[in-house]
């Protein structure tokens, strides 16, 4: 064990001892997931594993912290061991992507959405508003005035990505609060090769005139031509802003370059610092110049108080981003994507675009018979840890689905190579050759129940284990 592993091992240990001393279950149950994850073959495309600096910084002080408003201009005193914290974790970001401007605070992916849209609506609407009713802010309207502004900031239209065709739930579905705050559509993919139509989306932009164009996606396995996306979103006038919360770490390692690189092409850029980054979980904003000011508005305008702790784990996750060697790692992450597709393809397994050149794939379940809430269910038993997802034009809904997605980068961090992802294609068809759909109470077909054959968990675990345990999860750290 090295010096650093030792340190490591006393951290952790001491931790949940003091943990252990206020709520043993806690200590027990933080154990225990170091554990599971330890023997699992973790297969979710959005998961990763963050380094021990990374997790140990968001275990300080810095969590004591309030901290509303931005750098050097603080609604509370004392803020200066923050100030620069989230100056450093802004220009590791800068570096890193080549960004303009960029603002740490988000909580999450969805804060970074929210914070984006609505500083794209400060940018577009409300400031051209006030100045042609020649008012300075908001703050100088009248009740009348606000009515008037706030009509037309919530009438503005946006179009993004269906959520069954690969785009998130905050890219303009219903229910979520980004199909309510804005009059939305949604474009989808061709019906045949499953692949983004820019003609098709560039037709149906010029028809609807959508004040933001979204791009980017959650399970879509295929790159996307952000210059192209720029073209269309400058032919009506609109904002282009790209969610890469999913493929951040591809563009940080230089896999996605040129037109498939957002940054020089969107306005505004929002993302995950997990996920393929390997950072804390938490989200970032990148703009351009022109729209900085609307975006360092974040908080108050959907943001409360920073987590300092987190922003602080942020900088450590994207200076480990800035090493030459995560341009290694992301470029793993893509090939191990290609091994696992061509190891379900050689089995048999439908895909939906008959692949990937990402770090996903999206695996079709109905072919084995069963929905995608069985198939999670099932794997799950034989310590194969996936999420269940909708297919374009899926039968299933968005509950049930026909689809697992299946994402390489976690499995990357530990070790894996193609030959082990091949291997883990080979486990997961041997799962789902396996199960039986169950049946309903009154004899129909079940979506939810199923039937694993004898033997097959134990033989799955058994055959995983045997790769896990060549590449360890946080090697040398030995909980006492």
């Amino acid at each position: 064990m090295s010096d650093l592993d030792a340190l490591t091992s006393s951290a952790y240990s001491q931790a949940l001892e003091v943990i252990a001393s206020v709520e043993p279950r806690i200590a027990e149950a933080t154990r225990q997931e170091l554990v599971d994850q330890r023997g699992s073959l973790k297969l979710i495309a959005s998961e990763n594993y963050a380094s021990p600096a990374v997790l140990l910084t968001m275990g300080t002080w810095f969590s004591d912290k309030y901290a509303e408003g931005t750098v050097g201009h603080r609604f509370y005193a004392g803020c200066q061991n923050v100030d620069t914290v989230e100056s450093i974790a802004a220009e590791h970001a800068r570096e890193l992507f080549g960004a303009e401007y960029a603002y740490v605070q988000p909580h999450s992916g969805i804060d970074a959405n929210l914070t984006a849209f609505w500083a794209i609506l400060a940018h577009r609407v409300e400031g051209p508003w006030l100045e042609k009713a020649e008012k300075k802010n908001v703050n100088d309207l009248t009740d009348e005035d606000w009515e008037s502004l706030r009509r037309e900031l919530g009438n503005q239209r946006l179009l993004g990505m269906s959520l069954d065709t690969g785009g998130h739930l905050t890219h303009g579905f219903r229910p979520n609060i980004s199909g309510k705050m804005f009059h939305q559509q949604q474009y989808g993919t061709d019906p045949v090769t499953g692949l983004i139509d820019y003609d098709a989306l560039a037709a149906k932009a010029r028809e609807f005139k959508p004040l933001i164009l979204v791009a980017g996606y959650s399970a879509y396995p295929r790159r996307v031509n952000f210059a192209k996306m720029r073209e269309i979103a400058d032919s009506v006038g609109a904002t282009l802003m790209v969610d890469m919360a999913h493929f951040a770490g591809l563009v940080a390692g230089k896999v996605f370059t040129g037109d498939e690189d957002p940054i020089p092409h969107a306005h505004v850029v929002t993302t995950t610092t997990h996920k393929s980054l390997r950072g804390p979980r938490g989200g970032m904003v990148l703009a351009t110049k022109e729209y900085a000011p609307s975006v360092d508005r974040g908080c108050p305008m959907v943001l409360g108080g920073p987590l300092s702790h987190v922003m602080a784990a942020k900088a450590v996750a994207l200076a480990e981003a800035r090493q030459e060697s995560f341009r290694g790692y992301a470029q793993d992450v893509a090939d191990n994507a290609k091994s696992l597709a061509e190891g379900f393809l050689t089995r048999g397994a439908n895909l939906v675009t008959g692949g990937t050149d990402n770090h996903l794939v999206l695996l079709d379940v109905t072919s084995f018979g069963l929905t995608g809430r069985q198939a999670e269910s099932a794997l799950l038993d034989a310590g194969v840890v996936t999420n269940r997802n909708s297919i374009p034009n899926d039968p299933n809904g968005a509950w049930y689905t026909s689809g697992i997605r299946l994402g390489t980068p976690a499995l990357t961090t530990r070790g894996f190579g193609r030959d082990e992802f091949d291997k883990t294609a080979e486990l997961i068809v041997e799962v789902l050759s396996n199960t039986t759909p169950g049946t309903t109470k009154a004899g129909g077909p079940s979506k939810a129940s199923y039937t694993l054959a004898d033997g097959v968990a134990d033989r799955v675990r058994s055959a995983s284990a045997e790769m896990l345990d060549k590449h360890p999860l946080y090697p040398g750290l030995e909980l006492s």
